[in-house]
């Protein structure tokens, strides 16, 4: 499952010689993916960790902005195909669009076969254009909330009516939970402005999946920490237990910046946590190992 790890953004006077970064357009729900620097082992690292991680969110589009890229040799090209191929499979597909740094890339990617998979543009401004014309139109809810806990409660209002309307109310329990702690945590943490955006993937059924992303104006990242030893007959009903809850109820789940904040979201399908129960039981289960783990002096 992913994680809430950093994704840090980075610029001014302390850009590394070699970096990778995201950041979430709220407007577009579009990723703009960035790599300055020489091509090497550590920089194919940070770029393919940080292409995971903005697929796994399922993003309206990408931009792979690469301008800034010192690879003469093309050594990159196959990362970049591979990331177009694994957009195009998802569902709905993920359009991607590239700037490129030279001719030597753009070159190898055409003999690759990526020009209908990666279409090149000359600069950001004709690819933002260019993905917000490919957009797929999607089921979509839009709330902006005050920096007040009873943001909590219209968010919980409003993902249970979006689940009805949908088709799915099964996910209707997990969705409340999921987006109550997103929610309370940008009032506890953030106190600024907050913007709810649910969108349903996939088509109306048994297979469609929500996306529930909570924007606020703080760049500061979650973490997912230690788990506190509370009951776990708690766990379904008191808040306070943040991103455990997130993580035990989500398919997947992440944060990623923005230009002025940051976006956490999470992915929720239909599936084997549809009971409650067995939230509980995970839970139990992973809790249990874990403290069986620290009885007998194991790391």
């Amino acid at each position: 499952m992913t994680s809430g790890s950093s994704l840090r953004q980075q610029g001014g006077e302390g850009i590394p010689a070699s970096s990778a970064t995201a950041i979430m357009d709220a407007e577009t729900e579009t990723v703009e993916l960035t790599v300055h620097g020489r091509w090497d082992p550590e920089l194919w690292l940070q770029a393919n960790r940080l292409l995971k991680k903005c697929l796994a969110e399922h993003p309206a589009g990408m931009l792979l902005d690469l301008r800034g890229l010192d690879d003469v040799q093309a050594g990159s090209a196959s990362l970049w195909l591979t990331a177009g191929s694994q957009a195009a499979r998802m569902r709905p597909p993920v359009a991607v669009v590239t700037c490129l740094p030279g001719a030597a890339l753009a070159k190898k990617l055409d003999r690759l076969g990526a020009r209908h998979r990666l279409p090149v543009f000359a600069n950001v401004f004709q690819a933002r254009a260019a993905l917000a014309s490919r957009r797929l139109l999607t089921d979509q809810v839009r709330l902006s909330l005050p920096p007040h806990p009873v943001a909590a409660a219209a968010a919980r209002q409003i993902v249970t009516t979006a689940c009805e309307e949908w088709g799915v109310p099964r996910l209707v329990h997990r969705a409340r939970l999921v987006v109550s702690e997103l929610v309370f945590n940008a009032v506890e943490h953030a106190g600024t402005r907050i913007d709810l955006i649910i969108s349903r993937r996939g088509p109306a059924g048994r297979s469609t999946g929500l996306h529930l992303a909570v924007y606020d104006l703080d760049s500061q990242l979650p973490q997912l920490r230690d788990p506190e030893w509370a009951p776990l007959g708690t766990l379904l009903t008191d808040r306070g237990q943040g991103l455990r809850i997130v993580d035990a109820a989500a398919r997947v789940w992440g944060a990623l910046p923005t230009r002025d904040g940051k976006m956490v979201w999470a992915i929720l399908r239909e599936g084997r946590h549809d009971n409650p129960e067995s939230m509980v039981s995970e839970r139990r289960q992973r809790t249990g190992s874990v403290e069986r783990s620290h009885r007998h002096g194991n790391p």
